[in-house]
């Protein structure tokens, strides 16, 4: 039996689940969750659960969903399936696009739910924020749905193309697609509703943030890619966007996001910019970062991890206060 197995074990007669809970988010710290080498974990989707602080949801709920059949946003949601985690093939192996597609329009339901009890002012699910459209960006394209004037109520719902990269870890790490929706639905109401509301200004909040965060720990480095005009908008969109789940491989990706779960996920921000530190030489002799920073090297979660770590005593604690709250 592993510390984690015992933890869990713990948990169920445990009369402080609080001082718990850090025991699990040190213990996953120090030696990660158990896994093969294909990522996967008996432990893992229980654990998020756990840290994302979810409560048993029946599987008639889902089901529910997934009797409405397609959503309003069935085609923007088809149109984005197959390019999640397109290049990987394990992700292939163990996930359907017809699994990725339930979640998604069950999702969607969910949200287009709450929108109407908003409206019509009935009592929307206590789980949920409030959600709107998106940007027309080209990594995003545009959501499902209509928008109010800046006046009126609050804007249409509607899915927001790169949530499908959001959701795929969870479907990987899950033995059910109710497991899935429930930790995806909650990441995204709960943890990111900045990033899937209005115009994303979590997700513009947090690129500032990125650099922002990068003059103050590596002045040298962030000089150099402003007199490039490589601002973090230009190169990492999708990075805070998608957790980080947009730079394969998806196994590193489910142990950075065990610790972005444990910690919490705001602190993607300093994992980006931790990223770039770990390539600052070959950046810093580049005239032409941008080249480099097209695509992200592949990551490493570990090395991630301790070099976001290494930034916590730098940051002003007004700044800190702004990256925790950047995505709400």
């Amino acid at each position: 039996m592993t510390n984690l197995d015992a933890l869990l074990l713990k948990a169920k007669h445990s009369e402080n689940p609080e001082e718990l809970l850090q025991e699990l988010r040190y213990a996953i710290l120090a030696k990660g969750i158990p896994a093969n080498s294909e990522g996967m974990s008996e432990l893992r989707i229980y654990i998020w659960l756990i840290l994302l602080q979810i409560p048993p949801v029946p599987t008639s709920v889902y089901l529910d969903l997934i009797r409405q059949g397609a959503s309003p946003a069935h085609a923007k949601i088809q149109n984005d399936t197959f390019r999640t985690f397109q290049g990987d093939p394990l992700f292939r192996r163990r996930v359907t696009q017809n699994s990725i597609t339930r979640v998604l329009n069950a999702v969607a339901w969910r949200l287009n739910d709450a929108h109407e009890a908003r409206v019509n002012g009935w009592q929307s699910p206590p789980t949920l924020s409030e959600f709107g459209g998106s940007p027309d960006t080209s990594f995003m394209g545009r959501t499902t749905g209509t928008r109010t004037d800046a006046g009126g109520d609050a804007e249409q719902i509607g899915y927001v193309q790169g949530m499908n990269v959001l959701c795929g870890p969870f479907l990987y790490a899950s033995r059910s697609e109710v497991e899935a929706f429930t930790g995806f639905e909650r990441l995204i109401t709960n943890e990111l509703p900045g990033y899937v509301r209005g115009s994303m200004e979590g997700v513009h909040k947090g690129l500032a943030l990125v650099d922002r965060v990068l003059e103050v720990v590596d002045q040298k480095l962030y000089a150099h890619l402003m007199a490039h005009n490589m601002e973090a908008k230009i190169y990492a969109f999708a990075s805070v966007l998608t957790m980080c789940a947009c730079t394969p491989p998806l196994t590193e990706v489910l142990k950075l996001w065990d610790f972005l779960f444990a910690y919490g996920p705001h602190l993607n921000v300093l994992c980006i910019v931790a990223q770039l530190v770990l390539i600052r030489g070959e950046i810093l002799e580049s005239q032409s970062p941008n080249q480099i920073l097209r695509n992200l090297p592949s990551l490493n979660a570990q090395k991630i991890i301790g070099v976001a770590m290494s930034f916590a005593g730098k940051i002003p604690e007004d700044m800190y206060a702004e990256i925790i709250n950047h995505a709400k």
